[in-house]
Formats: structure tokens, sequence, C-alpha cells
């Protein structure tokens, strides 16, 4: 690996159909190199269909939907799925054995390992969360995404690999406008894994969600010509968290 490598990551593949024709769309004609899935949705399936051979990881849900594990604990459910409110009292037993679950899941589905976990919402900044991921990140031997220095120092005392660097956020403006893309691109570090987290996508058609019509906004960013050329400037190649394993990057 060279003394510095990007990954351009799409989350909630499978979220919603037109979040997802969006990041695939953000994949095969834009910039962005990896996503990660939502594998407990409705719609995960077509998802799936539409995605296998590309760099995919998982996209580790545990705030909405129905759990994977069929022995799921009904006490940290709310009338049978997943409750963000009680997500803080999952045992750490309980979380690895749900990721474990959507981890297999994710390779019936895509018929491919997943690259890598994330988690939605950055739940894993709750301690039985965090502990129960790591426990299950060591028996599939995967990266897990840091969200800052202290997580990132906590995932390698473990022996989980992780990005050096993350960009990205949410809120009630479109994160990454073109502008913002290529002022970030021209000050990226000079050395490491950096992630670019980023949520491109259509407006969603079946789901409420507060980053809504943001994800066009994103979507023609990720897409546009500039972006592109910014890269080509800068002489980068986005990649996927394969680096981090040096399993072979077989997707686009």
């Amino acid at each position: 690996m060279s003394a510095r490598a990007l990954i351009i990551n799409a989350d909630d593949l499978g979220y919603d159909p037109a979040i997802t024709r969006g990041i695939l769309r953000s994949m095969h004609e834009g910039i962005v190199s990896s996503a990660t899935f939502m594998v407990n949705t409705p719609y995960a399936d077509t998802a799936a269909d539409e995605a296998r051979g590309l760099s995919i990881g998982l996209h580790l849900n545990l705030a909405r939907g129905l759990p994977v594990w069929a022995a799921f604990p009904s006490e940290f459910l709310q009338l049978g799925a997943f409750s963000e409110a009680l997500v803080q009292h999952l045992p750490p037993d309980v979380v690895e054995a749900e990721t474990l679950a959507q981890l297999e899941r994710l390779d019936l589905l895509l018929g491919q390992p997943a690259t890598h976990v994330d988690v939605h919402k950055h739940l894993h900044q709750h301690p039985g969360v965090f502990e129960g991921l790591v426990r299950a990140a060591r028996v599939a031997r995967l990266p897990v995404r840091s969200i800052h220095a202290n997580m990132r120092r906590a995932l390698r005392a473990h022996g989980v690999a992780t990005n050096d660097h993350l960009l990205g956020d949410t809120g009630a403006e479109a994160y990454w406008t073109l502008e913002r893309l290529e002022q970030q691109l021209d000050t990226l570090p000079e050395q490491g894994v950096i992630e670019l987290m980023c949520h491109p996508g259509y407006t969603p058609e079946a789901v409420k969600s507060g980053y809504a019509h943001q994800r066009e906004v994103e979507l023609a960013t990720f897409l546009h010509p500039r972006a592109h050329m910014a890269l080509a400037r800068l002489g980068l190649k986005p990649t996927s968290f394969r680096v981090l394993t040096g399993a072979k990057n077989t997707g686009v």
C-alpha cells in the first residue's frame, strides 16, 4: 500500500430503493469507490442483485428494522423491531451475534464477503455496541470504521484494522457540495488511509430520512466532471477497505 489511500464510501445501500439507485450510479459513473449495505431492510434483496461485484461492506443496522439473528432477545426490541432508544442497553454478546448474523446475510445476498463494517448512526459509540462489534470484527477479520482518534486507538488495541482519518457528516444542509469536495481533496492528509464518508442518492421514496433532498446534492457532486478532474490532478484513485486487509480489490 502506498503512503496514502483514499476510500470514498457511500452509506445506506439497501435503505431505500431511490437511495440505492443513487449510490450505484455514484459508483458506476462517479468517483465513489465503496458502499456499505443495510441487509435487514425490505429492499435489501433487490439492492444486492444490483450491487454484486462492487466493493461493499456492512452498514450494521441496530436502529431500525428487524434483527437478523433469530435469537435476538425481545426485551431489547420494540414491537419486535430495533429501537434506537434501546441500543445503549444492548449487551456485547447480543451485538456480536447480530453483527455476525448480518455479515452472514450480506455474504448470502451478495455472494461475496464484506470488505469492512461501519455502523448506522455511529451507534458503536455506546460501549456495549463497541465491545460486541470488536468481537465480531475479530472473528470475521474485518476492518471497522473509526470516527475519532480515541475509537481508532481502541480498535487497534484490540487488533482491529481501521482508517486513519474520516471526513464527512450529515446535517440540515448537504455536506458534500462540489466546492467542499474540491477543497477537502486539495487538503487531504499526506499519509494514511483516509475515508471520505458520503450519502449520495435520490430523495427517498419509501422511508422517512432526515437526510433526504441533501442526498441528491451529494449525488450531483460525486458525478460531476470536476470531481473526476480533482482526483486526476492529485493522481488519486479511490479504493476500498481491502487496502487494510491485503485482499485483492476486485470491486469497482
